[in-house]
């Protein structure tokens, strides 16, 4: 009798369940696709890109100041750090000295030290000459004491100073670990911003760098003009002092350096960092930071503004330039621009201060 056998049943490994996962596949795609990360994002237009990236080069500056003064802040600490290694060494030095002389001291009274006062003045054959003996030993018995007392002094002080330096180095490393996030900030934001300036052609990123409503002088001074680099025309002859021209003289000389982070000239600024150096090569030394230098001379209102005047930019006092005269300053922009002549209406105008 034949044997009667059960229908085969196809596996679910086979080619349906594979259609089936494919199919899964694909939905899921999809609905990444919409979720957004396997979608890409809608092109900007050049005022979208422009917005942009004016908010991420203001946030960078806002933390290139807080870099700015938390390097400042590293580097005094650093300078103390050195001033109290050299004192303690000095102190060290000394100690050694009064050591040695505490050492010798010690020897000779070993030496001397084994016979009783009292049986010394009967072995005497004068005991005149012995009791002279006996009061110098007493004075020099009053200036080992001394010695001693000096030598716990300075253990004591060189030990401050060790723990004052501790101190100091536990403030700096704190300081070290802070400019790092700064500095993190400042990097993540400029390349956000160079990434979305990828978007616009050759032609839009000038127009973008040129910037809205600067002056003929500033778009000369970007192309390398001579003449736009090297004459102040009548800013420094309405200056109220001869520092004020020099310090408009140098930045004259600056325009069309390029905008970095953190530097302070000769070749490169940021926008703190140009007042700085203008301002010292007229012989005055400014703070480094703009919320530090907002403080460094007499507030004036934008009415009283004279050439010479520093100028400040937004609530956070994050960004600075000098004024030249006829509403115009001269300041470092940011990585996209040069240092260059803008008009005072191009950022959120915060303040001024007249430091000399």
């Amino acid at each position: 009798m034949a044997a009667h056998r059960k229908p085969r049943q196809r596996s679910v490994g086979g080619s349906t369940a594979r259609t089936a996962w494919t199919i899964a596949l694909a939905g899921a795609a999809t609905a990444t696709g919409f979720d957004g990360t396997g979608h890409a994002e809608p092109q900007l237009t050049p005022a979208q890109v422009k917005a942009k990236v004016d908010k991420l080069y203001h946030e960078a500056e806002v933390a290139t100041e807080k870099y700015n003064g938390a390097k400042e802040k590293a580097d005094a600490a650093e300078r103390r750090i050195r001033s109290l290694q050299d004192e303690a060494a000095r102190k060290t030095e000394k100690l050694n000295s009064a050591r040695e002389a505490l050492g010798s001291m010690a020897a000779a009274q070993y030496r001397d030290g084994g016979v009783d006062p009292a049986l010394q003045l009967v072995l005497s054959n004068d005991p005149d000459r012995y009791f002279d003996g006996a009061e110098f030993a007493e004075r020099a018995g009053n200036r080992q004491a001394a010695s001693v007392a000096s030598v716990r002094r300075q253990l004591r002080e060189i030990e401050q100073l060790r723990g004052a330096a501790r101190i100091e180095l536990t403030s700096l490393q704190s300081r070290r670990a802070e400019l790092q996030g700064h500095r993190k900030t400042i990097t993540d934001k400029l390349d956000a911003a160079r990434t979305l300036l990828t978007q616009l052609t050759a032609e839009e990123r000038a127009r973008l760098q040129s910037g809205s409503g600067t002056t003929d002088r500033a778009a000369r001074s970007s192309t390398g003009s001579r003449d736009a680099l090297t004459a102040p025309g009548s800013a420094t002859a309405q200056a109220p002092n001869a520092r004020a021209a020099s310090a408009i003289s140098y930045a004259y000389s600056k325009l069309g350096s390029p905008y970095v982070w953190g530097a302070t000239g000769p070749n490169a600024f940021d926008c703190s960092g140009l007042t700085q150096a203008a301002y010292r090569s007229a012989g005055l030394s400014l703070p480094r930071t703009t919320y530090a230098q907002i403080d460094a001379g007499r507030r004036v209102s934008r009415s009283e503004l004279l050439p010479g005047d520093l100028v400040f930019f937004y609530s956070g006092i994050s960004h600075v330039g000098l004024y030249i005269g006829n509403g115009q300053m001269i300041h470092a922009p940011n990585p996209s621009a040069p240092v260059r002549v803008a008009p005072l209406d191009e950022m959120p105008f915060a303040g001024a201060t007249r430091v000399v």
